[in-house]
């Protein structure tokens, strides 16, 4: 059983080291691994799904713009590259590479041409190029010259001009178009909710099936999972308004930790670094702030515009008004920071510990295994440690966003205090024994 756990493991570790390693082998002409290029590359979004164990072959995803004339154009990723094999000068040897090309597409007899841009400002994004004259190219590559931006990673250095595209020796006018593009983001945001729904409404099927039957196995984690963040945190914070947010907030550690889950996973529907991706947990962190600040109690706004503290705190400076409307913004900033800094921190740890055998490679075989030894025990160390990762994360974010909203909402201490004398008379009264009446028929009884 041991034999079969570590061969699951170290297939695992191979299906993340193999898109590394082949984008490793093919990322520089000269050889050399280009550790920014590598990490950047994997925790960015694309047009494409990488293939397993394949870095040149691609998924193909729809391109959605909006041309410069106002129209809509769509077509599929597949168009902006081309995968063609070329021969290794240094070994000789064949290998696949794809090479970025010009996609020409016909619409209402007018012609349109787009490329994925890399020599540019907008690189890795799709832009919109038109020729220039032979005058116009002339102008722009004699101010390329002066220019000392240059871009590396591409067939041949090119300086980068603003509102022009470089390819294939020869520049373009750029315009970067409205781009509401399917990528590999935004179809890994979709299937993190696909999944999300299959998950919550597997109890609700068990239950309208079964009915108050216990469920077990992947069911019973589930309903474990619900009552320990409902019971333990949302219920415990918010009391009486617990299920009024329990929706809200269920959703977002679910979401946050499938989303951290499939993060881990290299091969698809895996490998998109949703919460290592700012924008993600900044849209998570900006519904909590709105649903704090407009489910706001009037306790709440009181305690931001005129908190109880002496007088020369407030009037004439507003010294503490000041500091409670930084707050405002600083708790949910605290949130998308959180969140994104440990999840890419763990993706970029385990990304590096990978290429330390490529980079060590050039010292030697003796150099080349020990980092091979080092490095795959450090991964595998840190593959599971993400996993626990992926679980606190997704519950720190729904604790806090929690307490944020339990003190927005808060009606004040009197409330407070009101609501707990409440609570205690009620479990007073359901604890306290009740005295026994003695018996009628025996008087001796009822004296004694």
């Amino acid at each position: 059983m041991k034999n079969k756990s570590f061969i699951l493991i170290f297939m695992a570790l191979a299906t993340l080291l193999m898109p590394v390693r082949s984008y490793a082998s093919s990322g520089s002409e000269s050889g050399e691994v280009n550790v920014k290029e590598i990490i950047f590359h994997h925790l960015g979004d694309g047009y494409g799904w990488e293939v397993p164990f394949s870095h040149v072959y691609r998924i193909p995803l729809p391109v959605i713009v909006r041309a410069e004339d106002g129209k809509w154009i769509c077509f599929s990723s597949a168009r902006l590259q081309e995968v063609v094999r070329i021969t290794n000068e240094e070994t000789g040897e064949e290998e696949l590479v794809a090479e970025p090309r010009i996609v020409n597409i016909e619409k209402d007899g007018k012609h349109y041409q787009f490329i994925l841009a890399h020599v540019s400002k907008h690189k890795n994004k799709v832009v919109q190029i038109f020729p220039l004259t032979p005058q116009e190219e002339e102008e722009v590559k004699a101010a390329a010259k002066n220019n000392p931006e240059i871009q590396g990673n591409v067939e041949e250095a090119e300086a980068i001009i603003g509102g022009y595209a470089g390819f294939e020796e020869h520049y373009y006018r750029e315009y970067k178009p409205h781009d509401i593009s399917i990528t590999k983001n935004v179809l890994a945001l979709l299937i993190a909710a696909v999944i999300v729904t299959a998950l919550v409404m597997s109890v609700v099927w068990f239950y309208y099936r079964k009915g108050m039957k216990a469920p077990r196995k992947g069911v019973g984690f589930m309903e474990m999972l619900i009552d320990f963040i409902y019971t333990g945190v949302i219920k415990s914070t918010l009391h009486d308004r617990a299920r009024k947010y329990a929706p809200f907030l269920l959703t977002c550690f679910f979401f946050i930790l499938v989303m951290n889950l499939v993060g881990l996973i290299v091969i698809f529907p895996g490998g998109a670094n949703l919460t290592g991706n700012i924008a993600v947990t900044l849209v998570l962190a900006v519904l909590v702030f709105i649903i704090t600040n407009v489910m706001g109690s009037k306790h709440y706004w009181k305690e931001i515009f005129w908190p109880d503290v002496p007088i020369f705190l407030k009037f004439p400076i507003p010294i503490m008004q000041f500091i409670e409307i930084f707050g405002i913004f600083t708790k949910p900033a605290a949130l998308c920071v959180r969140l994104f800094a440990n999840m890419m921190g763990g993706h970029m740890i385990v990304i590096t510990l990978t290429l330390l055998i490529f980079i060590f490679a050039a010292f030697g075989a003796i150099a080349a295994g020990g980092s091979v030894f080092i490095s795959v025990l450090f991964s595998i160390f840190m593959l599971l440690l993400d996993v626990l990762v992926s679980f606190i994360q997704a519950y720190v974010f729904t604790l806090l966003a929690t307490i944020f909203i339990s003190m927005s909402t808060d009606k004040g201490h009197g409330h407070d205090s009101a609501h707990n004398e409440n609570e205690t008379q009620t479990e007073s009264e359901t604890t306290e024994p009740k005295p026994e009446t003695p018996a009628i028929g025996n008087p001796s009884e009822a004296t004694a």
